[in-house]
């Protein structure tokens, strides 16, 4: 495989994202093992972008495991400072699974309280309702009851 090549202005924007980040690989004394290699594949797979600590004191043999590494995985080196490694590849696209009984999810509802006292301000409350509950118009949440099905289409359903 060979690493993707990138522009100096997305390496500088994948540097910027990569700032915050904490290493996810750490590469010890045996080196750049079978196990760092698919560890690091999967970071990959999961994040695109990670960093890589190397334990090791020798900045050539650091050297050669970025690029050991950019090759093998397919990564575009982004950044080698000091026992860093930074490495990218894009997101591979995730087939989306849609459910067919899926009932709706949560939503948050603001729900206004006017006071019995005019000029006052109303109180403005948030309140999460779940897929199987309801807002009275008094601003109660109510679990919703199973909508009503006559005996005789029950029958003939």
């Amino acid at each position: 495989m060979s690493q993707i090549q990138l522009t100096p202005a997305e390496r500088k924007v994948h540097r910027a994202e990569a700032h915050h980040l904490d290493p996810v690989v750490m590469v010890g004394g045996d080196g750049l093992t079978a196990a760092v290699k698919k560890e690091a594949d999967a970071a990959l797979k999961a994040h695109g972008l990670i960093k890589v600590r190397v334990f090791s004191d020798d900045r050539a043999a650091r050297e050669a495991m970025f690029q050991t590494l950019a090759d093998e995985l397919n990564a575009a080196p982004i950044q080698h400072i000091g026992k860093l490694l930074v490495l990218w590849r894009p997101l591979p696209e995730r087939e989306k699974t849609a459910d067919e009984d899926r009932k709706p999810g949560p939503r948050d509802v603001k729900v206004l309280k006017y006071s019995t006292r005019g000029g006052q301000r109303p109180e403005v409350k948030t309140l999460r309702v779940l897929g199987n509950q309801r807002l009275t118009s008094g601003g109660q949440v109510k679990r919703s009851k199973p909508k009503q099905v006559s005996i005789k289409k029950r029958s003939q359903g």
